[in-house]
């Protein structure tokens, strides 16, 4: 059974950074696809076309196959998320595709080889700080409470900002007062609070599948379950970048 969505995304900010960086966890039993929740069972055969594979063989074959390089993925995300100017990201493209100083230089125009190592420096410098505040933040972590964390940043968020800034109690405190039949219930009022809006669109998206494309008329009859005013649910889960869907909307999807 692939993960949810609440459930991929905890994933995803959980992994350690060999996870991150290869596109797959091992949690027990199962390798799990970090992009899609795809799973695959240790001790079960899978056949990909016309090879077969063994579980964590299977996984990389998966990512290989149905998604592109963890590398251009990482790369896309927000710049708050990633903190690289658009100048550093084609740098880091130009490198990937194998280009030396003098050829990215030209390439981009922004001077010699020597201003390019110039960037390089600063790259590996922005490294080495995003390593120690790593280690900083992992020595806070084991002196917070569950309670005290914010809640988590959808990776493909369409704008990051102090929307953002939920605690895990805030969270379970406006599903609580929005959903007052359960969580699984309908929605009693669409809230014009820009983080009691964020937690209930992030609370409604787990009710699509993360891997199947959904015609207009198929997400409204899932929001009419919810609430009554289910194209302004739908506007927003586009708006705020929990969908995509294709421009004549003929078909929708959960952003991952």
């Amino acid at each position: 059974m692939k993960k949810g969505f609440e459930e991929l995304n905890n994933l995803f900010w959980n992994a350690g950074i060999k996870d991150i960086t290869r596109g797959y966890i091992r949690r027990k039993r199962e390798y799990i696809c970090l992009r899609c929740g795809e799973h695959f069972i240790q001790g079960i055969i899978y056949r990909i076309d016309d090879t077969f594979f063994a579980a964590e063989m299977a996984c990389r074959e998966h990512i290989h196959k149905k998604h592109d390089s963890m590398f251009h993925y990482l790369l896309n995300l927000d710049k708050k998320l990633t903190s690289i100017s658009e100048k550093q990201k084609m740098i880091l493209l130009s490198l990937y595709e194998g280009m030396d100083d003098k050829a990215i230089a030209q390439k981009l125009a922004i001077g010699s080889s020597s201003t390019v190592r110039n960037h390089r420096y600063q790259i590996r410098q922005k490294e080495k700080q995003a390593k120690i505040f790593y280690a900083i933040m992992n020595c806070l972590e084991q002196k917070e409470t569950g309670q005290n964390h914010f809640m988590e940043i959808h990776r493909r968020a369409a704008m990051i900002d102090t929307r953002y800034e939920i605690t895990e109690k805030e969270r379970e405190k406006f599903i609580k007062q929005y959903f007052p039949y359960g969580p699984e219930g309908d929605l009693k009022e669409f809230p014009k609070k820009q983080k009691r809006k964020l937690v209930i669109l992030n609370h409604i998206i787990k009710r699509f599948d993360l891997n199947k494309k959904y015609t207009e008329k198929e997400v409204n009859e899932i929001l009419k379950l919810i609430y009554p005013d289910y194209v302004t649910i739908r506007r927003y889960l586009i708006e705020y970048g929990f969908m995509e869907r294709l421009q004549d909307g003929s078909s929708y999807w959960v952003k991952m």
